[in-house]
């Protein structure tokens, strides 16, 4: 990993680098993870500047004012996290004997409101599955797939890059799924999803693509692994083609995905096992439930409804 050589800088960045062989070594922390981290880190660096020159010059009157200049420009949720990774770094060089005090500690996050996070109704989620497009190639084909299989799994962005053709299995309607933490899980895939990459798959084949057992299945142009960034944009341009009015992502998909489960009767420890979740809270702040269903289940079950 690269870091600026200044002055300024060149003393910590030393620190850094031992952080990040730290972190590649962890079975825990994803290449994208892993990169994510390294920026947040590098972004703290080039506000320090001259403040930063070595790790004694770490203090929490440092840190205090990083995150009041964070909170100028940033969501909450994004200082917390950049919090988050900056204590992480300063607890590696306490335990390092590098500084004797962690200067994060004692710093506290911005408070977060609990809104409920973005989701699409069913109807605008099948205005953009269905939604035409003018794109023939085997790459729009592939644009149609990964946004049936997002949708199906309820996969996050990167299980869903991570995706080769030995974890589909048509026989038994499932998807083998690498999550966070490297734990597998299979979940359910249906019908349309599973017929989008028989299609795909084939057209991929005629192009003279890679359709082995162990190859990714979804690639780029050059007939690569395609990145989560590149499904980003692929989402938000069929978002726009579709005309719907929530503004969708992949992580609003999988909102989704939870959220119409619960709203059809699914049981939240099921939707948690989907999701991949090792916490049931985590699973709730996913699901929005539609307060019309919710008066539905009132009327139905209350005695005095």
């Amino acid at each position: 990993m690269r870091h600026a050589s200044t002055p300024t800088e060149r003393g910590l960045g030393v620190f850094l680098d031992a952080y990040h062989q730290h972190l590649r070594a962890s079975v825990t922390t994803s290449a994208h993870t892993l990169r994510n981290y390294m920026s947040d880190l590098q972004q703290f660096l080039d506000f320090a500047g001259r403040s930063a020159r070595s790790p004694a010059s770490l203090d929490r009157t440092l840190v205090r004012r990083y995150i009041t200049w964070l909170r100028a420009d940033h969501h909450p949720k994004s200082v917390a996290r950049k919090l988050s990774v900056l204590r992480g770094f300063c607890r590696f060089l306490v335990r390092r004997g590098t500084i004797l005090t962690d200067p994060t500690a004692g710093v506290r996050p911005p408070k977060q409101g609990r809104g409920l996070p973005a989701h699409l109704s069913v109807d605008d989620t099948f205005r953009l599955l269905d939604a035409p497009t003018t794109d023939a190639t085997w790459r729009g084909l592939r644009d149609r797939t990964l946004l049936e299989v997002l949708y199906a799994c309820g996969l996050r962005v990167s299980e869903l890059v991570g995706l080769c053709w030995k974890d589909v299995d048509p026989e038994l309607e499932t998807v083998r799924v690498l999550g966070k933490g490297g734990k597998e899980r299979v979940v359910p895939i249906g019908q349309p999803a599973l017929a989008a990459l028989s299609v795909y798959r084939e057209r991929v084949k005629t192009e003279g693509g890679p359709c082995g057992v162990e190859d990714p299945v979804f690639l780029n142009s050059r007939f690569s692994r395609l990145t989560t960034r590149s499904v980003a944009r692929v989402v938000d341009r069929l978002t726009r083609l579709s005309g719907t009015h929530v503004k969708a992502s992949p992580h609003v998909l999988r909102h989704s995905f939870a959220t119409h489960l619960l709203g059809s009767g699914a049981d939240l420890r099921a939707i948690q096992e989907l999701l991949g979740h090792a916490r049931l809270s985590t699973t709730q702040t996913y699901t929005h439930v539609d307060l019309g269903w919710l008066a539905e289940v009132y009327d139905r079950a209350h005695p005095r409804s």
